[in-house]
C-alpha cells in the first residue's frame, strides 16, 4: 500500500510519537530524558491486520531528568532555554492497536547544545556550559556530596559516580554548577571515613 501523509496533530500520530519517544528514552544509557518539542514530519505505511509503520521526525529538547530515573518524558521538566540541549530524532515504529503492539524498529537522534553566542546575546550573565570532565567540576561535586552525606539520614555514605553536566559563571570569581550521579557505598555512616572514594 502507498505511504500516507497524516497531519502531525492526528491522534494516532501523537500516540506514535509518544510511544517512540518513551522507547527511545528507555533505550538510552546516559544523558537526560528527551522531551517532545514538536512532531516535525510523519509518514504512515498501513499494514495488514490493523497495524501501521510510522516514519517520524521529532524535534526534541532535553529535560532535568537523567535517563537512569526512568521517568516518562511528560513528567520531566524542560530546562531553561540557555542550558537546553536540542535536536532531532528520526524513528520508525510499528503500532498495532488491536493486538496492543508498539515496536520501535530503528531510531537515530542528533543532539547539540544551544550555541554560546546565542546565550550571550540573550543572557550575557547566564552560566555557560563546559566539559563535565574538567577537574574543578568533580571537586565541586565531591564538596556538594560531602554536605549531603553529612546531613542525610541515609545509613551509608554515597560517592560521586560521574559528573553529567557542568557550567561556569563569573560573578566575583568563578561559580561552578554541576549535576552528577551518586552511588551508595559499603561504608557505614557509623564509621569515621577519611576518604569516601576508597569505599566500595
Amino acid at each position: 500500500s502507498a505511504l500516507l501523509s497524516p497531519t502531525c496533530d492526528d491522534a494516532a500520530v501523537e500516540e506514535a510519537a509518544d510511544l517512540a519517544l518513551h522507547q527511545i528514552n528507555a533505550d538510552r544509557k546516559e544523558g537526560y530524558i528527551l522531551r517532545l518539542y514538536r512532531i516535525f514530519s510523519v509518514r504512515e505505511h498501513p499494514q495488514e491486520i490493523g497495524g501501521s509503520v510510522f516514519y517520524l521526525i521529532l524535534d526534541v529538547i532535553d529535560t532535568e531528568c537523567h535517563v537512569l530515573s526512568k521517568k516518562l518524558w511528560k513528567n520531566c521538566k524542560a530546562r531553561v532555554p540557555h542550558s537546553t540541549v536540542y535536536g532531532q530524532c528520526k524513528a520508525t515504529i510499528y503500532i498495532n492497536q488491536p493486538r496492543n503492539i508498539a515496536h520501535l524498529t530503528t531510531y537515530e537522534c542528533t543532539l547539540q547544545p544551544v550555541p554560546p553566542r546565542y546565550i550571550w546575546l540573550r543572557c550575557p550573565d547566564c552560566p555557560v556550559d563546559d566539559s563535565p570532565a574538567e577537574p574543578q567540576y568533580l571537586e565541586a561535586a565531591v564538596q556538594c556530596l560531602a554536605k549531603f552525606n553529612e546531613e542525610s539520614e541515609q545509613t551509608h555514605y554515597f560517592s560521586v559516580l560521574n559528573v553529567t553536566r557542568a557550567s561556569m559563571q563569573w560573578v566575583v570569581g568563578p561559580a561552578y554548577f554541576v549535576e552528577f550521579l551518586i552511588q551508595e557505598t559499603s561504608c557505614s555512616k557509623n564509621d569515621t571515613i577519611a576518604d569516601i572514594s576508597q569505599c566500595e
